[in-house]
This record gives structure tokens, sequence and C-alpha cells, in this order.
């Protein structure tokens, strides 16, 4: 088991491709739509696409189920491209992330990927590092990123806070405000007036209220070179040049901070290469980062995320009604059986699953995914339903009055071929469902463990069955009896009175 791939859920069998388009934060609606319209002249020119649609400054629409629209954002642009099939989105999907590796739009960060079945991960591998200290946690990401790169299987690391940013900040001279007669709040008002701007009024547009913002023109006020040609009024009316009240700095900062459970968190995540899974990268990865993990000071962690954790919460639903599933059936199997014993046997036989199964995912080279898992808890029943067949009919049989031992065999022989055609036509029912991108895994299950365990449990049963009840050979006893039968009998001597 340990050799077949571990998987969630699969991808997608929908033709779409879509293309993520991320500036720096900041990054204007205008500057972002150019980005945008560079890619889609690309995408155009690609005989494979047929529509190209662009959705600058937010995210596409819910076009698929398992896909959460992004939120607003200037500095964001989602494309999506429909295909005319999976092999015509296949094709073009690996173009594009070779024309942005040679310098498609080096000014921002594309991501190339398909829709994915089961719940949500904006990425297949994600750790999430959590901390009190927003700059010491920005530290630790770098290094984690750095780690992540590292690893062969990973494509594209990234975090979800981004690149600082440089930001321009105005420090006022407290003691050249009180001179002109302004207090910091007013200073910043007329900064905000000149910068971003104030409504004024607003203006009536057929059934919308229009507002009208009053601020200083683009050209001027979106240069930051600029801006200590700036004026501030004091109270007297005198025009008063920015530089002489204060002085301007620039810093790298973060442009997003994140928080989870009131703490400040940073998500590294990657995407992976086509040939391998999500739980093997990131397993890879959490054992590059065993080494950064036991470094960590106390308050910081890094826990998993992405599909692996999404994975972990659809297994433990599974568990908490494992308890009320496995009760139930020892319940209708122990009214149907009536023995401790026999009840016994029926469950030792629904571990023969597995060696039909894991060889029919290792050949046909089939991921271990939450499908698989439901066929593998369904072939539980297929299985002991056939043993509890085998087992009627043996007690059936030794009521007809047949001794233990051809009980057995006849109950075995009787039941072959019934069980083996049932078996048979549920795994040429399953053999469509192979050719199915969702239930594809489950199919592969279904079929090796049906065919195989039902062999297996006409010999492992029969076996069983003898070795409880202690059976032995009825035979034994026979032929013991017709070697005595075949050995010469001496005739008594009968003495007379004439002798």
């Amino acid at each position: 088991m340990g050799a077949v791939k571990q998987q969630f859920f699969q991808t997608s069998d929908r033709p779409e491709v879509l293309a993520e388009v991320r500036l720096p934060e900041g990054t204007g609606i205008e500057t972002t739509a150019a980005t945008v319209e560079k890619l889609e002249r690309w995408l155009d020119g690609q005989p494979e696409a047929k529509i190209v649609t662009s959705y600058v400054g937010q995210g596409a629409p819910r076009v698929f189920f398992a896909m959460a629209p992004a939120l607003p954002d200037p500095a964001f642009a989602k494309i999506v491209v429909l295909t005319p099939h999976a092999e015509a989105r296949e094709a073009l999907k690996h173009r594009p992330r070779a024309a942005v590796s040679q310098g498609l739009a080096p000014e921002a960060y594309v991501r190339i990927t398909q829709l994915v079945f089961g719940p949500y991960t904006p990425f297949p591998v994600e750790f999430r590092i959590m901390g009190p200290d927003p700059a010491h946690l920005y530290s630790i990401s770098e290094k984690a990123l750095d780690i992540m790169r590292g690893v062969p299987d990973g494509r594209q690391a990234n975090r979800d806070w981004g690149n600082r940013t440089p930001v321009l900040r105005f420090i006022p001279d407290q003691d050249r405000l009180d001179l002109i007669g302004l207090s910091p709040a007013e200073g910043g008002q007329q900064l905000q007036f000149l910068l971003t701007g104030f409504p004024i009024t607003q203006v009536r547009e057929d059934i919308r209220n229009v507002p009208v913002v009053a601020r200083s023109p683009g050209g001027e006020r979106l240069d930051p070179t600029q801006l200590a040609d700036f004026s501030l009024m004091s109270r007297g009316g005198r025009q008063i040049p920015l530089d002489q009240i204060g002085h301007s700095e620039i810093h790298l900062e973060e442009a997003i901070l994140k928080r989870r459970d009131r703490t400040p968190v940073i998500t590294i995540r990657s995407d992976i290469n086509e040939a391998t899974q999500p739980p093997e990268v990131s397993k890879q990865i959490i054992t590059a980062l065993q080494p950064l993990i036991g470094s960590l000071p106390v308050g910081y962690r890094i826990e998993l995320g992405g599909s692996i954790e999404e994975a972990a919460k659809a297994n433990d639903a599974l568990v908490k009604v494992f308890p009320a599933m496995i009760a139930v059936t020892l319940i209708v199997i122990m009214l149907q059986v009536r023995s401790f014993a026999t009840m016994t046997m029926v469950l030792l036989t629904a571990p023969l699953r597995l060696v039909g199964a894991v060889p029919m995912l290792l050949i046909f080279d089939q991921p271990f995914g939450f499908n698989a898992i439901l066929g593998l808890i369904g072939l539980a029943g297929i299985l002991m339903r056939n043993t509890l067949i085998l087992t009627e009919q043996i007690k059936e049989n030794r009521s007809a009055g047949l001794d233990g031992y051809h009980a057995v065999i006849e109950a075995t022989v009787q039941r072959t071929r019934p069980v083996i055609l049932t078996a048979l036509a549920a795994v040429l029912a399953f053999i469509p469902l192979t050719h199915s991108v969702f239930w594809g895994s489950m199919a592969y299950t279904l079929i090796g463990g049906t065919a195989i365990g039902t062999v297996l449990i006409l010999l492992f049963l029969p076996a069983l069955y003898a070795a409880w009840f202690r059976i032995k050979p009825a035979a034994t006893d026979e032929r013991l009896k017709e070697k005595q039968d075949s050995k010469p009998q001496r005739l008594p001597v009968v003495a007379t009175a004439a002798e």
C-alpha cells in the first residue's frame, strides 16, 4: 500500500484553462488591465483557445462549484480560456507557462491552472507559518520559501503576503506646525484632500447618485517626486510648502497582513509537477522543513494546509461515522448468523479486499484518493456478503446430515458458480466507470477487490472454517476401517468330544 500514490481529489475534466495574474500590491487597475490585454492577445493567437474571458480587479464568477471567487483587488485579474476538449486543454496548459518563463509578462506573477474536483484550495501545497511578531514571521517565511523552492517537484513557490512594497511616509515636524498654527490632524486632512480627495457633492445619473470628489490632478498626486511641491494652507490663509513642515521617508512594508485565530499567519504555497501528487510533494517539503521547525522560537509554528488538510477533514468526518457503521454491520450479521464465531469469521474476510485493490491501483497507475476510500469501504460489504452465503450453505449441509468435512467441501462447490458469476457481473459493470476522471480510482478499486477478493474467499473461508471448528478429513477414519477389513480372518478352533 505504501507504493500507491496518495491523492485527495482528481483534477477536473472540464476544458477550461485558468490564468491568475497578480501584480504587486497597490498597483493601479489601469496597469493590471494593460498586462491582461498583453496576455489576451497572446492567448487569442493559440489554436486551442475558443473563448478568452478576462476579469480585471476581481475573480471569475463561480462557474464551477469547487471554485471560490477571489476578493476584489485592483492588482489582480483572472483569465478563463475555453478550449474544445480536455486534450486541447492539456496541450494549451503548458504553452503559457513556457511563454511566461521566457518573459511574456515579467511585471506580473502569472499562474496557469485548471479546475479540480473536491473542496477548494487556492494551491495544492500550502504551509501556514504562525507567530506573534509579523517582522520575525516574515524572516521565517523567507527561509521556508528557500527550502520549498529547493524541492524538485514543487513549482512557483510564493507567499500570500507577497513581497514587501515601498511605502512613502511623510513625517511632520511638530514644532514647525505649531509655529504656523496647524495641528497634525489638520495637516493630515489637507494632505488627504490633495492625494485621495474628499467628496463634495453628488450628481444624479439615471437611477444612481455619483459622488464628485475634489483632489489634485493625477499627474501630480501619483508622482512621489512631486510630493515636496505640495503646499498646505495655514489658518491665516498663507501657503506653506510641504517640505518646510516635515520630511519624507521610504520604507519597505508588508502590503498585506493576515491573521488566523487572531494570530498573524503567512501561508507559503506552491504548485506541483504534473507527474506527482500533492501529498507526495507536501511530505517532501515537510521533511525538508524539519530543521527549520526544530529551530523555531517559542510561540511560532508551521502547520500543514492545502489538500492534505482538506483530506484530513474528510477522513475525520468518515471516522466519526465508523463506530455507528460497524455497530450496525455487527447487528445485521448477528441477526443473520446468530453465532459469535461465524460473525467473527465474516469480519475476518473483509481485509481480503486490499489484496486485490492495491495491485489493481498499481498496475493502472491510479492514485488512492477519497473516492477510492469509499470504494474500499463498499468492498467490505461485497466480500462479507459472499462469506455469509458460504457459511449459511455449510450450516444447511450439516443440518442435512453431512459431516463437517464434507459439508464444507460441498458448500464451496455448490456456491462457487453463483458467487463467481455475481462477482463477474459486478466487475463488468464497473468497467465503464474506469474511463471517468472522477470515478476511475473507485472503479479500479472495486474491480480488483471484487475479482481477487472473491477468489480468495473461496479458498480462505473453507480453511478458516475448518481450522476454527477443528474439522478434520473424515477419509482418514474410513481408510483405517478399510485396512482393518482387508486383514485375513482366522477361523475359531472348536474341539470335539472325539478329539
